[in-house]
């Protein structure tokens, strides 16, 4: 089976990990690498300020600052060893496996060399949503590890947001087919682990619900490319659009969950 990773450039787990964990059960025809310009990321901030309005998005800002100078180190930190382990685990691939570096993965450019390396699947890791001539260019579709539960938890941080929803029972990632929505395609499975909601934050929680389960997502793939996956049925299901973590939920999430943990502890004593 040949493959295809679309990635950001400077995101490490995805970018110098996850092709080695796929070279482990397919061929590695190429890597989409995006390179954003400081105009699409403005763009996209333009985007969720007309999504939330100014006062929200001033919740969304505190909440990036609260992370940099209280969480963001730890993460770095789980990252890192993360990293090396699977490099451990992971063979590399061979320097000749052909990377485009691109502004956007919608590009001509991109659109070419996809019709140049023929990949039989692809894995999208990245934030922009594809057009239709690139996600249709391999034969099998392309794929999303979506961090949140579908349809309840689409577009941005669903782990996150099943946190402070305090839907405990849906934290996990997604493995669906890129359609033309915005995580709505068809689901091929869910992903989730034993998470700690006190100790992680919830960047590392999404990390986990995809690398703690790469065997498995592996299979997946496996019996997609055989024609034998099955497809889970979500009619029916209360669908949700959700956006970047706001600090006020944040802090209610996190005092939610030492308090579910003083529960718990209270109960076994």
């Amino acid at each position: 089976m040949k493959t295809v990773l679309i990635c950001h450039h400077d995101d490490d787990l995805n970018a110098r990990a996850l092709p080695r964990w796929l070279g482990s059960f397919s061929e590695v025809a190429g890597i989409v690498s995006i390179e954003e310009k400081s105009q699409q990321k403005k763009n996209r901030v333009k985007r969720e300020i007309k999504r939330l309005g100014y006062l929200r998005f001033l919740d969304v800002i505190a909440y990036r600052l609260f992370h940099r100078f209280f969480v963001h180190a730890g993460d770095v930190a789980y990252e890192t060893r993360l990293l090396d382990d699977l490099k451990t685990r992971y063979p590399a691939l061979p320097a000749n496996i052909p990377v485009l570096t691109t502004a956007s993965p919608n590009s001509p450019e991109t659109i070419k060399f996809l019709q140049d390396v023929g990949p039989d699947l692809m894995i999208a890791r990245c934030k922009v949503i594809l057009k239709p001539e690139v996600f249709s260019a391999a034969r099998l579709g392309t794929y999303v590890m979506h961090p949140g539960i579908c349809p309840e938890y689409r577009n941005a941080h669903g782990c996150f947001w099943a946190l402070a929803e305090s839907d405990l029972d849906r934290v996990g990632m997604t493995l669906l087919k890129v359609d033309k929505g915005i995580d709505t395609g068809p689901v091929f499975g869910f992903f989730t682990y034993s998470y700690d909601e006190v100790a992680d934050s919830h960047v590392t929680i999404q990390h986990k619900t995809v690398f703690e389960n790469l065997d498995r997502i592996r299979d997946k793939f496996l019996e997609i490319e055989q024609g034998t996956a099955v497809r889970i049925d979500t009619t029916g299901r209360k669908s949700g659009n959700w956006g970047q973590p706001w600090l006020t939920r944040y802090l209610r999430w996190k005092k939610a969950a030492k308090a579910r943990a003083s529960a718990k502890t209270f109960a076994r004593a």
